[in-house]
C-alpha cells in the first residue's frame, strides 16, 4: 500500500527475483559485502517505488542500480582525493557487486556510433544543441553507460 492510500498488485520483474535470490545465497554462504550491496540495491528499489507511488519496472529498477553504482564510482575518487584506501576498498567492492545487476556495459567506440547517429537524427550542429541530443540518447543508453560518458562524447562530437 501506498502513502496515498492505493493498493497495487504489482508483479515482480526478472531482476527483482534475481536480487532476492541472491540475497538468499548471499545469506547461506556468509558473503557480507555481497548481502549488505544486494539489501542496499533492494532497499533503493523499494524506496523509488514508494517515492513514485506506483510499481516499477525493469527500466526503472536499471535506473535506479544505474545511480547506485554512479554514486560509488563518485565515492570511490572522493576517498581516493582523501588518501582513505580502506573506504576505497569498501566501494569498490561494492560497486563490483552492483555492475553484476547492470546490463553489460558498452564501450565508449558504440557510445560514439550511436550519438552520431543521434546527431544527425536532431540535425545538431553546435553546443547549444547537445540537450536535443542528450534527451533523444540517454534513453537508449540508461544503465549500460555512465552518463558522464555519453556527456563528454557528444561535446567532443559536437565541437568538431
Amino acid at each position: 500500500m501506498y502513502s496515498n492510500g492505493k493498493t497495487v498488485n504489482r508483479v515482480t520483474t526478472r531482476l527483482e527475483e534475481k536480487l532476492r535470490d541472491d540475497l538468499k545465497s548471499s545469506l547461506r554462504s556468509g558473503d557480507k559485502n555481497r548481502l549488505a550491496t544486494i539489501r542496499l540495491i533492494i532497499s533503493a528499489i523499494t524506496y523509488f517505488e514508494k517515492s513514485r507511488q506506483q510499481p516499477v519496472n525493469e527500466q526503472d529498477i536499471i535506473g535506479v542500480i544505474a545511480r547506485e553504482a554512479k554514486q560509488r564510482r563518485e565515492s570511490i575518487e572522493a576517498y581516493a582525493q582523501g588518501n582513505r584506501q580502506d573506504l576505497v576498498d569498501k566501494e569498490k567492492a561494492e560497486l563490483a557487486v552492483i555492475m553484476e545487476y547492470l546490463p553489460e556495459q558498452m564501450e565508449r567506440v558504440e557510445v560514439e556510433a550511436l550519438a552520431k547517429k543521434v546527431i544527425d537524427e536532431v540535425g545538431a550542429k553546435t553546443l547549444q544543441d547537445k540537450g536535443k541530443v542528450m534527451s533523444k540518447l540517454m534513453p537508449q543508453l540508461k544503465g549500460k553507460v555512465d552518463g558522464q560518458i555519453v556527456n563528454n562524447v557528444v561535446s567532443e562530437l559536437l565541437q568538431g
